[in-house]
């Protein structure tokens, strides 16, 4: 057969909840377009009812990602900057029609994002030397303090950077052991959902992330509010939508991440994203006495 004649195979996007690729409950969708106004993919519309879904998955994955080793969950990242790595070609034509931009200047965003997986997959088993450690206290005890992951985090994701941001916000999420429930970009969802397809091939476990397309106050309306979400980031909202949401989170106290202006995404991130959906445990534990002297080990 001719290549003219072809029917051209056209690719159909999904959420990506629990580890599958379901259709929104809704069964509605909504075109998304390039920079220039281009026709480029039907996008799943999520509805409250998938952002409810994508909670039970995540809740139900916590308890063996926490679990894990921190050495553990480090190359399992690792595994996801290669799997970046093998389809860097897709990701480049995506982010640059998601974005806008020329080939070079999307390969370098692409690059940068897989730069940042491999940092954070290096962050995850030291992390805790940094904000953990022996507390210096009076009397015969040991008192130590060590960082334990918050849960369950809605993360709305930056809406300009569709693919850099995203996995900017998210991997520092799931990096210290917390399972994620992700608002891709409104106006740019695709990198979001292709790169959903490479966690599902790669050995991050179904629901520890959980990828939603749609209208972006529509879906995170219902995280906020939902009592088994134990934070959300809201680097992807406006300021109008950012004080309704910390409003709505408020009812079972989560923990927020108010929105926080980048200049640059490529920039060295810091801690300060693994920080803020940690929590702190301390234990005490007695030394006891050796010998006659009484001295205390």
């Amino acid at each position: 057969m001719n290549a003219v004649d072809r029917l051209s195979v056209l690719k159909t996007y999904k959420l990506y909840v629990g580890g599958k690729f379901p259709r929104s409950e809704s069964g509605r969708v909504y075109e998304v377009t390039d920079s220039k106004g281009n026709w480029l993919a039907n996008a799943p519309q999520s509805s409250r009812k998938d952002a409810r879904d994508a909670v039970v998955a995540a809740r139900k994955a916590f308890g063996g990602w926490a679990g894990a080793t921190a050495y553990n969950r480090g190359q399992v990242l690792y595994r996801v900057a290669e799997m970046l790595e093998g389809r860097r070609d897709q990701f480049v034509r995506e982010v640059a029609d998601a974005e806008g931009l020329g080939k070079s200047k999307a390969a370098a965003v692409v690059d940068a994002t897989v730069d940042r997986w491999v940092w954070y997959a290096g962050w995850t088993d030291k992390i805790a030397q940094v904000v953990g450690g022996g507390n210096p206290v009076a009397g015969p005890f040991f008192n130590l303090s060590s960082p334990e992951p918050t849960g369950v985090v809605a993360v709305v994701a930056p809406q300009e950077s569709s693919f850099l941001g995203l996995v900017s916000v998210l991997a520092p999420v799931i990096a210290t052991g917390n399972t994620a429930v992700v608002v891709a970009s409104e106006k740019s969802p695709l990198p979001a959902l292709s790169l959903a397809e490479v966690l599902a091939t790669s050995d991050v476990p179904g629901g520890v992330v959980n990828v939603l397309s749609g209208r972006t106050a529509e879906i995170a309306a219902p995280l906020a509010a939902h009592q088994d979400v134990n934070a959300i980031d809201l680097a992807g909202a406006d300021e109008a939508l950012a004080k309704e949401l910390e409003i709505a989170a408020a009812d079972n106290l989560k923990r927020v991440l108010r929105p926080q202006p980048v200049d640059d995404w490529t920039a060295t991130p810091g801690t300060d994203r693994m920080t803020a959906f940690l929590e702190t445990k301390t234990v005490w534990h007695p030394t006891g006495a050796l010998g006659a002297s009484g001295s205390s080990y």
